[in-house]
């Protein structure tokens, strides 16, 4: 009887509850729970495991750089990160306001690490992430454009709970990136939150746009109330490979 129950469990896709059943079983437990006890267990087991696997999808398809955590960010002083800010946007309540984050510093100092660690994090508590090279994002939507799956990807962006733009403005916009940063800036104001970091400073992106018009629209549904994270110091990418130098030439 038991055996079938379990197919049955394997068959409704019930894995957690099938997993705890089986070990109840084989440690002899089953005997001395009641029924209250033996439902909440298992209805805890499969609980878990649904939601355990819901993670792991929102972070396979949010595609991230990094598998980073707030837990492993480096705080220190000469890095201009306040721990206690980092900590409140963790809890991601910056989502639910639909308000965004802008994070600023040279190359290897850690932006996108940053980014992937607060997007990790919305994807355990829950929401939909979708990370991107913007260059490398906006040039597919070009392609979507030509092979007719345009609207298919930018639905698929607005859908998101959180969009993370990386490197943006390492490549100038010419008059297609434009429109379709325009589009995707457009649809997700006001609704949802977006995430960008760049090298260049703010004051610097009207003329990375162009066109006064609409470098405006898009500033001004971006910039003006969004958390702005400005990192000083060292590469930490240069820091870390002076550190395994070291480390070689000990050995």
């Amino acid at each position: 009887m038991n055996e079938e129950t379990l197919q049955k469990m394997k068959q409704m896709k019930f894995h957690g509850m099938a997993r705890t059943f089986r070990a109840i079983i084989e440690d002899g437990r089953i005997a001395a729970m009641t029924t209250d006890e033996m439902i909440s267990v298992l209805i805890e087991s499969e609980w878990d495991d649904r939601n355990n696997r819901r993670i792991e999808r929102n972070v396979r398809n949010a595609k991230f750089r990094y598998r980073a955590s707030l837990e492993k960010i480096y705080f220190d002083i000469k890095r201009n990160l306040d721990k206690n800010q980092m900590m409140r946007l963790g809890d991601c309540s910056f989502i639910t306001r639909s308000e965004n984050i802008i994070i600023l510093g040279s190359t290897g100092i850690g932006k996108s690490y940053i980014a992937s660690a607060i997007g990790n994090q919305a994807c355990t508590i829950g929401y939909k992430v979708l990370y991107a090279n913007t260059s490398k994002l906006l040039s597919r939507l070009k392609m979507a454009k030509a092979d007719g799956s345009y609207i298919k990807e930018i639905a698929r962006i607005e859908k998101q709970d959180l969009l993370i733009l990386d490197d943006f403005g390492l490549q100038p916009f010419d008059s297609n990136s434009r429109s379709v940063l325009m589009e995707i800036i457009e649809d997700r104001h006001g609704k949802h939150s977006t995430i960008i970091t760049s090298q260049v400073p703010v004051s610097n992106w009207c003329d990375l746009i162009g066109e006064q018009t609409i470098a405006d629209a898009i500033l001004d549904r971006i910039v003006h109330d969004a958390y702005r994270l400005e990192l000083t110091g060292e590469s930490l990418r240069k820091k870390q490979r002076i550190k395994i130098d070291e480390e070689i030439v000990i050995n």
